[in-house]
């Protein structure tokens, strides 16, 4: 046996000792219905009997690739997603918004989303200023660690080198690479499941309550990141103790309580505070209609995402046919389709094929068998996952399945060297585990040659490469036993090379463009999705004139037209549109419930739509001259700028806006509270028209600023009472383009 084949085979590599496998000697444990104390632990990593030279140089290796790729120029996505950017601003100056998560530093109204992640990245900037590196170096830290730990996780009953492979499957796959360089929540997220996963594997060896119930901790915690979706890999974590823990059942079912408990303590402080504080005190929830965690948890964050009924949401799935535009229809294929496929699906069909064989291979191995085990902790956490994200009738994103990441890595790397170490069995079983290898390693180089073709004039000669670079290898591992032993590290390379060649060149992609706006994508531009990669749209903006695809058609619309419909001033689809060319008020090209218009076929209320027929991204202006929009924000100019800092110490909210967006570009520039009317979408009730003309009354707020906010499933108008209330009384003018009115000026008339 040459040094290549024994790295993968030795036993003495992994942490416990031999993996277990059928027909197999393995290392003595305990009865069922004998309990192990907690105490009793594996010995450390550093003490491993056996453990090659070379582990700690290709970790530190790996983890230092890891740093670069997601270091490397990352300054020039700027503020990235400038709705958290905002918050994290806001937290940075203020206690009370860093703990809420609010928008802005005055409290008015917090994000859509529990405040952990934002944490992070705000006492970053209040050790180091706000800038694009002190919030986005902590995401590319966390990055790094996920896949220091998913190595820890996998390694201790794999060895080092199933370990090594997961570790940069997780680091190369191309979402991940963009959400570990982008500051939305999901980065904390599969940090603390990943560790989640390794508390409970470590639970498994010895029954530990200590090590499952840290795990409820983690997964809580996981819920004050990105609230339900923590959740997810709950049911897994808690069956795989209670099949393979290594003692009496009432105790697995204790511990699985305990652990149960722990999930609420560490999720439930922050709701319960926030309930607890009166609604005066505190800002207003974002994301709900009623001011309320436990609506937001369970409504637009929570079930609603799974149903579609999202009251408020933008592009719900339940009216968008599954997820809305940018994330591909409902069904068993979503993980493999044009807007997703890209994103997670390199080595996803690798993953399924070796988690089915692995299974099969453990066969009917005793209740606490490790190998089973955490075949089955991975595998069900990318079933589970994947198939809620793949069937689920709300707002779905393509990146939201950076959390599949870490088990499609674990999965990969764990069959890799499983049926490699089945080499070396008794010829039959020999035999089909090389066949296992190959098949997966062709059905891998094909679909990667699949996925490089939905981005066909991006370096075309990659996708030939890979082919039969992969086929060959492939090729040469039925050979197996036949070829030269030094042969054996050339296959290996090949293989490798062809298997991680396609995912690595999106995250290089990934990795060279800025990725600016709320939907960003990992990847070049790919032929027949919604959404063109590169963040959504090229530099966080849609393409051209600010038209949608299919020269300015909206979903539904059949026809090219000013919009989409060959009707002037229709809208099909959007909420309360009754009439050509009137919105209900008598006004002609006004589009009915959404704030913010005023010219003859345009398509007010969209972010920065800028002239008749145009659709956001266009000249990043909206319609009445608001600047940024929806999904993204846009820098003020220096002279309006100037405007909103003079006498801004005067002032609780320097301005208003309407939509979180909107707001966020101008308090990020002048790094002072403004108001975003209505949270995200425009369509919280937050404030009422009454609430802000009180505001107004007392001096609190200078500059009204129009443009922003985007209606639809429903929620409040409330934003649109204020707009229409702004510019019946108060005088309009235009700085740089964009519509200021002056709240302090007196009404008009």
């Amino acid at each position: 046996m040459d040094r290549t084949e024994s790295l993968l085979t030795a036993p003495g590599s992994s942490v416990t000792g031999p993996v277990t496998l059928p027909e197999a000697s393995t290392p003595p444990t305990p009865a069922a219905s004998e309990p192990v104390p907690a105490e009793r632990e594996s010995s450390p990593p550093d003490q491993i009997r056996g453990n090659p030279p070379w582990v700690r140089p290709a970790l530190a290796g790996l983890l230092l690739t890891t740093a670069l790729l997601y270091l490397w120029g990352l300054g020039a996505s700027g503020w990235a997603n400038s709705f958290y950017s905002a918050a994290v601003q806001a937290g940075s100056v203020s206690w009370k918004a860093f703990f809420f998560g609010s928008s802005d530093a005055a409290n008015s109204i917090t994000v859509d989303k529990t405040p952990a992640s934002l944490w992070l990245m705000a006492l970053s900037v209040r050790i180091f200023g706000l800038n694009s590196w002190s919030i986005l170096v902590p995401q590319a830290l966390l990055g790094v660690a996920s896949v220091g730990v998913l190595y820890a996780a996998v390694r201790r009953w794999y060895g080092p080198v199933a370990g090594l492979i997961a570790g940069a499957v997780l680091a190369v796959t191309p979402v991940a690479t963009l959400m570990f360089r982008f500051n939305n929540p999901d980065a904390l997220l599969v940090l603390l499941l990943v560790a989640a996963a390794y508390a409970t594997v470590r639970a498994v060896e010895t029954a530990s309550t200590r090590w499952i119930v840290l795990a409820g901790a983690l997964v809580g915690f996981g819920f004050l990141t990105k609230m339900l979706q923590a959740f997810l890999v709950v049911p897994v974590l808690a069956g795989v103790y209670l099949l393979a823990a290594p003692t009496g059942l009432w105790r697995r079912i204790r511990q699985v309580l305990l652990a149960g408990l722990a999930v609420l303590v560490s999720a439930g402080w922050w709701v319960a505070i926030v309930e607890l504080v009166p609604a005066s005190a505190r800002p207003y929830i974002g994301g709900s209609q009623g001011n309320s965690i436990l609506e937001l948890t369970l409504g637009y964050n929570g079930l609603g995402r799974i149903t579609g009924d999202e009251e408020g949401s933008v592009g719900g799935g339940g009216r968008m046919g599954g997820g809305g535009p940018f994330s591909g229809q409902s069904g068993w294929l979503r993980m493999f389709d044009t807007e997703v496929g890209g994103q997670i699906s390199w080595l996803l069909p690798a993953a399924l094929i070796l988690l089915v064989a692995g299974l099969v291979l453990a066969g009917r191995a005793a209740r606490t068998d490790r190998m089973r085990a955490g075949l089955l902790l991975w595998g069900g956490w990318l079933l589970v996952t994947g198939l809620i994200f793949s069937f689920m009738s709300g707002i779905f994103h393509p990146y939201y399945t950076v959390a599949l990441a870490p088990a499609v890595g674990a999965l990969v790397g764990i069959g890799v060297t499983l049926f490699w170490r089945e080499r070396t069995a008794p010829r039959r079983r020999a035999t089909a585990a090389t066949a296992i290898l190959a098949v997966t390693l062709a059905v891998t180089t094909w679909w990667s040659w699949r996925l490089l073709g939905r981005s066909a004039d991006w370096y075309p000669w990659l996708r030939t490469a890979v082919l039969v670079v992969g086929l060959a290898a492939a090729a040469l591992l039925v050979l197996g036993r036949r070829l030269p032993r030094r042969v054996t590290p050339v296959v290996l390379a090949l293989g490798a090379s062809a298997a991680l060649a396609g995912p690595m060149a999106y995250s290089l992609e990934t990795a060279a463009t800025p990725h600016t706006g709320s939907i960003p994508s990992a990847g070049p531009v790919v032929q027949g999705a919604f959404g063109p990669g590169r963040g959504g749209f090229p530099g966080g903006r849609m393409p051209g004139d600010g038209q949608f695809p299919g020269r300015g058609q909206l979903p539904g619309g059949n026809q090219t037209g000013q919009n989409g419909t060959g009707q002037p001033g229709q809208l099909p689809g959007l909420p309360g549109g009754t009439q050509t060319g009137q919105n209900g008020t008598g006004q002609t090209g006004q589009v009915p419930g959404l704030p913010g218009t005023g010219q003859t076929g345009q398509l007010p209320g969209f972010p920065s739509g800028g002239s008749t027929g145009q659709l956001p991204g266009g000249d990043g202006r909206s319609s009445q001259g608001g600047m940024g929009g929806l999904l993204d924000s846009r820098e003020p100019s220096a002279e309006l700028k100037a405007l909103l800092e003079a006498d801004a110490d005067k002032y609780t909210w320097v301005a208003a806006t309407i939509g979180s967006n909107n707001a966020s570009g101008y308090q990020l520039a002048t790094q002072q509270p403004v108001m975003a009317v209505g949270g995200f979408n425009g369509s919280d009730p937050s404030p009422t028209l009454a609430q802000f003309q009180r505001y107004v009354t007392g001096g609190k707020i200078h500059y009204f600023i129009g443009g922003g906010g985007f209606r639809a499933n429903g929620g409040s108008s409330a934003s649109q009472k204020i707009a229409s209330w702004v510019t019946e009384n108060y005088t309009a003018k235009t700085v740089d383009g964009v519509t200021v009115y002056d709240l302090t000026s007196g009404k008009q008339g």
